[in-house]
This record gives C-alpha cells, sequence and structure tokens, in this order.
C-alpha cells in the first residue's frame, strides 16, 4: 500500500515532525516518520536514523559516529537517497527542516522520479533553492518562522503543507501514454528550427522542449536516465560554451554521457554554439574586454564565440559523441548555426563556424551508427527541419 513518506530531523525538529504526521493522518494520508537526524529522536518514528544511515556505502558509522557536523549531513544525504532508492511503497513525501535537514531530505527527494509529490517545508525556501531543487519537482515551502517548536504561524504552515501532500498523493495524474515521448533542446535563437520539428513529430510523439539553460538539459537527460522518453533531438547543444567558456547557463561536464549510457536514438546539432551567455554587461568577466557582444535584453549579454574557442568546442561534443554507441546522427548546418549567426546577422563568422565544423569532423570516429551529416542549410531553414526529422525517423525505425 502506497503510503506518504513524512521525513525530518526528529533530534531538533521531533515536535513539528509529530504534528505534521498528526494533520496527514487527519486528512486521510498514511505516514511513514522517517528520522535523517544525527542525534537521539526526540520524538516516535517508524523508520529510525541509524536504518537510513546504513544505506550509506561505508556503513552507519561513516553517517553518525565522523564526528564532524558538515560531513555528517552531507553523509545522511547520500544515505537518504539511498534509502529511498530502495522503497517502492511511496505515494509522496515531505520534508522538514532547517539548513541541514533540507539539504538531507532534498538529496533524496532529487532522485525519486519526476511526478511523484515532494514538498519541502524550509527555512530556506525563499531563498535561492536552486541547490535544492536542481532539475527535479520539489515545491519548496517557506515554513516563514524558524523551526523551533510549534507556534501559531507553524501550525498553519504544516497544516496547509500536510493537506497539499495528501491531496496530490491521494490523486496521482493519470498520464497519457499513447505515443512515445521525444526530448528537444531549443534557445531563442533556434525556435524556428525545433517548432518546425515538433510540428512535424507531433502527430507520431508527444515532444518534451526543454530550454537550453543548462538546466534544460540536465533535466532532459534525467528523463533519459529515467525511461521517460525514447529518443532525443538535441538541436541547440549552446550549454557546452558556457561550460567551457564561464558562462551563467552551463551545461555540467556529464553533458551527454545519458545518451551514452542509453544508447537512445540521437539526433543532435550545433544550434546556439556561436554564443555564450552572460546577464548584463557589467557581468561580463574582465578577460573577455573588447570581444563581440549582442545585448539580447538589458539583463542578458551574448558573446560571439571566436575560431579557437569553436574548435574547442567542436573536440569536446565530438568525444562525447564517441562515447555513444546507440544510433547517432549529427547535423552541421553549413550556413549558420543561430538566428545571430546569419549572413547579415551580428555573429555571422564563417571562418568560426568552420573551425567548429571542422573540429567535430575530426574527432568524431564515424561507424555504421554514428554519423556527421552535413547540410547545405541554416539551421532553421524549413528545409533542416525536413532532414531533422527524416534522420530521426531514420535511426529510430530502422
Amino acid at each position: 500500500m502506497k503510503q506518504i513518506y513524512v521525513v525530518g530531523t526528529a533530534d531538533t525538529k521531533g515536535e513539528e515532525l509529530a504534528y505534521l504526521a498528526a494533520c496527514i493522518e487527519a486528512a486521510g494520508g498514511l505516514v511513514v516518520r522517517v528520522d535523517v537526524g544525527i542525534r537521539e529522536a526526540r520524538t516516535a518514528v517508524d523508520v529510525k536514523a541509524d536504518t537510513v544511515a546504513a544505506y550509506h556505502p561505508d556503513g552507519a558509522e561513516a553517517v553518525l559516529a565522523c564526528g564532524d557536523r558538515g560531513r555528517a549531513v552531507e553523509a545522511m544525504g547520500i544515505a537518504f537517497a539511498r534509502f529511498l532508492a530502495d522503497c517502492q511503497d511511496i505515494a509522496g513525501i515531505i520534508g522538514i527542516g532547517g539548513g541541514g535537514g533540507t539539504s538531507i531530505i532534498t538529496a533524496g527527494m532529487r532522485q525519486l522520479r519526476l511526478g511523484l509529490p515532494k514538498i519541502m517545508v524550509s527555512t530556506l525556501a525563499s531563498g535561492n533553492v536552486a541547490p535544492y531543487v536542481d532539475v527535479s519537482d520539489i515545491v519548496m515551502m517557506p515554513s516563514v518562522t524558524d523551526m523551533a517548536g510549534l507556534n501559531r504561524l507553524s501550525r498553519v504552515i504544516l497544516h496547509n503543507a500536510a493537506q497539499a501532500i495528501t491531496a496530490m498523493s491521494r490523486r496521482p495524474a493519470e498520464v497519457a501514454a499513447s505515443k512515445p515521448a521525444l526530448g528537444l533542446t531549443m534557445f531563442g535563437v533556434t525556435t524556428a528550427a525545433v517548432s518546425a520539428i515538433v510540428e512535424r513529430l507531433r502527430a507520431d510523439y508527444d515532444c518534451l522542449v526543454f530550454h537550453a539553460t543548462g538546466t534544460g538539459g540536465r533535466a532532459m537527460e534525467k528523463l533519459a536516465d529515467s525511461g521517460v522518453i525514447s529518443g532525443v533531438l538535441d538541436i541547440t547543444t549552446t550549454e557546452v560554451c558556457d561550460l567551457l567558456f564561464g558562462g551563467v547557463l552551463p551545461a555540467t561536464p556529464d553533458r551527454f554521457d545519458a545518451i551514452a549510457r542509453t544508447g537512445l536514438p540521437y539526433v543532435g546539432s550545433v544550434g546556439a554554439l556561436d554564443m555564450v551567455n552572460f546577464w548584463a554587461p557589467d557581468t561580463v568577466p574582465e578577460r573577455y574586454a573588447g570581444r563581440l557582444f549582442y545585448r539580447h535584453n538589458p539583463n542578458v549579454t551574448l558573446m560571439r564565440t571566436t575560431s579557437a574557442e569553436c574548435a574547442q568546442i567542436g573536440r569536446w561534443i565530438g568525444d562525447k559523441l564517441n562515447l555513444c554507441h546507440g544510433p547517432v546522427r549529427f547535423l552541421i548546418p553549413e550556413k549558420g548555426v543561430s538566428a545571430l549567426d546569419i549572413e547579415g546577422g551580428a555573429f555571422f563568422d564563417p571562418q568560426a563556424d568552420a573551425a567548429l565544423f571542422a573540429a567535430l569532423e575530426a574527432t568524431v570516429k564515424p561507424t555504421a551508427s554514428r554519423r556527421i551529416v552535413r547540410l547545405p542549410l541554416h539551421i532553421n531553414d524549413p528545409d533542416f527541419a525536413e532532414a531533422a526529422v527524416a534522420a530521426y525517423r531514420d535511426i529510430a525505425n530502422p
């Protein structure tokens, strides 16, 4: 029977943990109380901290006997994530915590499948929650007051959180699975291409388009690892530029690794590899003074990649593609890689593009299943969309 996991550090948040669990039970939810504290619990729980800690790769002592609170919190987060991976009866999960508890609990929540209800009531929820949420769908709910014993406000906040997790867990969304899902990456400067591709595929596929802002690519690859999507059209690989050259929307170093692990059909391209993203002009690093910039809006500044940088990007992507042994087609639009990289456009630079294309072709090792395809087109030409769709259909239905 599916149950709602109620998680907290029962050594410091015992009163709140008990109250939250009681509210959920009063609303009709079945509760499992889980302690992720590193000292003795102050309330009754169903899963003790030492049980969770035992899931750490080095055993419970690595969590409970390390002698340093910071290291213990990090270790408990690792253990809790492994503990949740072993639980098959989760209808939803709700956590309460300050800094340490939030870190521990969200480390576990991030490993759960997208769509499973997750609420984190936290003293940190009104600040920058990106490190806690990452590319998951955790709902961060501000506790407003600190969790140092119940009060008239905290009772209301926890009651509301209990109603929310109970309702979400009781009535999960019904997901239509009539069509296979595809992941696609898009940026403003490749919107024409990706929109045209979606129009040509939507009759047969559920098209999930991800904004290539660093988190977008990671979210898409998480779905690939989770088995949610059946293929990828990675038209906009621009996140690599920011990773290599200090932009603000970077990929992580494991970009493309999910494609290698899963062997999913993959059509990629060089969308927006002509640019590195920064915020307002005064945020651009001093080392880039004198470069070619384009003011996308008052808060976003784009920097044109040079020939040397493009060659580095091509080699980096090429090395990643060589690790992919599933069907791969990587398309090169010879007339430009973005809406700005077109004849007369702000970033039109055939020499830089040529360096990118040459580096890709020199690095990628072609096989029967892995090929680079040059097209005498701009990336936003309708014929490019046709070619991308044809390439995907070819490798998805050999």
